[in-house]
C-alpha cells in the first residue's frame, strides 16, 4: 500500500523538518500552534528513533488507510486523552552517580530508592532527558495519566514517596505537566496545551496498629488531601482488604474491606481492584455505593488470566457506573499480544458491555533511550529473592519485543486509529480514549 507508506511516512518525517514547517503541517487546516495539542503535528513532532521504531511496528501490525491514519490522528489530536492507570516517561538513571553510591556501599534500600528518584524525576534538572520526557508526552498525545504514584502495599511511609517524587516534578515543570486536583483541571490542560497527572496510590494507607476500624483508616483522607485520588484495594497478595489475584483461595472482601469501601466512597477515592481477586473485585462492586473501576486488566470472557476480570465481574464494575481498562501488558491480553489483541479486548467489552464500560489503562512507561547505556556502568547486584508480592501464578506465554513495541506508551495515537480502523464511532472513541475516565472522576469527586 505505497499511498499509506507516503502518507506515514510524510508524517513521522515531520522531525527532520525545520520547526517552521512542522508548526505549519496540519491535516484539518486549523490553528496548529507547536504549542497546542490539538494539531495532528504535536503527534508527530521530534520522532526520535524509539518512538520513531515503535510507531512503524503498530502501522505494520494495523495496516490502516490514509483514510483512516487521517481520521484517527485528527480525532486523537482533538480529543482528551485520559490513561486510566499508567506511567509518566521514565528518565535513564545516572549510571556514573548510581555506581558511585553502590561503591560506597550503599544499602539496598538506599539503591531502590535512588533509581527511583532519579527515573521518575531526573528529567527535571537534566536537558538532555527533559526534552526526551517533553517529546514523549507529545508523541502520545495523552492529555492525562492517572499516575502510579505509590509503592504497591498499605503502609503509609512507603505510599507517600512516589507520590513526593511526582509532586516534585510536577511542581518544577508546571508549566508542561502539572499535578491536577479536580476533573475540571484536566479540561483545562487541554485547553492549554498542557499534560497532567490524577493521581492513584497503589494500596490503601493503613496505620497498621488495628486499634480501631477508625484509626486503621484515618491516612485514607490524608492522602485524598495530598492528591491521591484513586486506591488499589489489593495488590496480588491477600491482605486485611481482601484477596489479591495471585491467591489461589479467591476469598472475597473481608468484613473490615467492606468498612474500607465505605470510607473512600465518603472520601471520595475510587476504589481500584485491577489487582484484586475475582471474588473481591465482584463484592467491592457490589459493596459500593460509587463507581468502582479495575483500571487495567482484561476480559476474561476473551482471554481467561488471573489479572483478567471475568464477565459477571465486569458486569458488576459497570453496574456500578465503573469502567474496565484495557492494559498494554502482552501476557495478560493473549491472542497475538499486540495491539491488535489491544483492540480485541476493547472491541469485546463495548459489545458485551457497552460504550460506557471500557477505558485503556496501558500500564507501561516510556523509558528513555539512554537506560541501557547508562545501566551498563553500574556493577552487577547480587541475586536477590524474589519480592513476595511479585509471587505471581506462573503462565507459559512468550512475551516478544514486535509485541511490547507495537504497545508502547507512545503508540497511543496508534490506539485512536486502531478504534477508527474497528469501525467505531467518533463518540465512542472518544469515550474509551478519555470521556469513560472523566465521567467516573466526575461522579467521584
Amino acid at each position: 500500500m505505497p499511498d499509506r507508506r507516503q502518507f506515514f511516512h510524510r508524517v513521522a518525517g515531520l522531525s527532520a523538518l525545520p520547526l517552521s514547517a512542522a508548526i505549519a503541517f496540519s491535516q484539518d487546516g486549523e490553528d496548529s500552534d507547536f504549542k497546542k495539542s490539538g494539531s495532528v503535528a504535536s503527534l508527530n513532532e521530534r520522532l526520535n528513533p524509539k518512538i520513531q521504531a515503535s510507531r512503524e511496528v503498530a502501522i505494520a501490525a494495523l495496516k490502516p488507510s490514509v483514510a483512516e491514519l487521517d481520521r484517527g490522528l485528527k480525532l486523537h489530536a482533538e480529543s482528551i486523552v485520559f490513561d486510566a492507570y499508567g506511567f509518566g516517561p521514565r528518565a535513564a538513571i545516572d549510571g556514573a552517580a548510581f555506581a558511585a553510591a553502590v561503591d560506597a556501599g550503599a544499602s539496598a534500600i538506599e539503591l531502590k530508592d535512588l533509581r527511583e528518584e532519579m527515573t521518575m524525576t531526573r528529567f527535571v534538572t537534566d536537558p538532555v532527558e527533559h526534552q526526551e520526557f517533553c517529546d514523549a508526552w507529545r508523541a502520545s498525545g495523552v492529555t492525562c495519566v492517572f499516575n502510579n504514584a505509590g509503592e504497591e502495599g498499605q503502609d503509609p511511609m512507603r505510599l507517600i514517596k512516589r507520590l513526593a517524587r511526582h509532586t516534585y516534578a510536577t511542581d518544577m515543570l508546571r508549566g508542561f505537566v502539572f499535578k491536577a486536583a479536580v476533573p475540571d483541571d484536566i479540561t483545562m490542560a487541554k485547553e492549554e496545551g498542557r499534560h497532567c497527572y490524577y493521581m492513584t496510590g497503589n494500596g490503601v494507607p493503613l496505620t497498621q496498629q488495628w486499634l480501631s476500624v477508625e484509626d486503621e483508616l484515618r491516612y485514607v483522607r490524608v492522602f485524598y488531601q495530598l492528591g491521591i485520588r484513586m486506591m488499589h484495594l489489593t495488590y496480588q497478595r491477600r491482605n486485611m482488604i481482601g484477596d489479591g489475584s495471585g491467591e489461589p483461595s479467591d476469598a472475597g472482601l473481608s468484613d473490615f474491606g467492606h468498612r474500607v469501601i465505605g470510607e473512600l466512597n465518603r472520601v471520595g477515592v475510587i476504589p481500584d481492584c485491577a489487582h484484586s481477586g475475582w471474588q473481591t473485585s465482584l463484592e467491592a462492586a457490589q459493596t459500593s455505593s460509587r463507581p468502582v473501576v479495575a483500571s487495567h486488566s482484561t476480559c476474561g470472557g476473551l482471554y481467561e488470566h488471573f489479572r483478567s476480570k471475568p464477565d459477571n465481574v465486569i458486569r458488576a464494575i459497570v453496574d456500578s457506573g465503573g469502567y474496565i481498562g484495557i492494559c498494554c501488558i502482552p501476557r495478560y491480553l493473549g491472542g497475538t499480544g499486540d495491539i491488535a489483541a489491544l483492540l480485541d479486548h476493547i472491541d469485546y467489552a463495548i459489545k458485551t458491555f457497552g460504550p460506557d464500560a471500557v477505558a485503556i489503562g496501558t500500564d507501561v512507561a516510556y523509558t528513555s533511550q539512554a537506560a541501557g547505556i547508562e545501566q551498563a556502568k553500574v556493577p552487577r547486584s547480587p541475586k536477590q529473592r524474589e519480592e513476595f508480592r511479585m509471587l505471581w501464578p506462573k503462565d507459559d506465554f512468550k512475551t516478544t519485543k514486535t509485541m511490547t513495541e507495537s504497545l508502547e506508551w507512545t503508540n497511543w495515537p496508534m490506539f485512536t486509529v486502531g478504534l477508527v480502523q474497528r469501525g467505531h464511532s467518533d463518540e465512542v472513541i472518544r469515550k474509551v480514549i478519555g470521556g469513560n475516565v472523566m465521567r467516573v472522576i466526575e461522579a467521584s469527586a
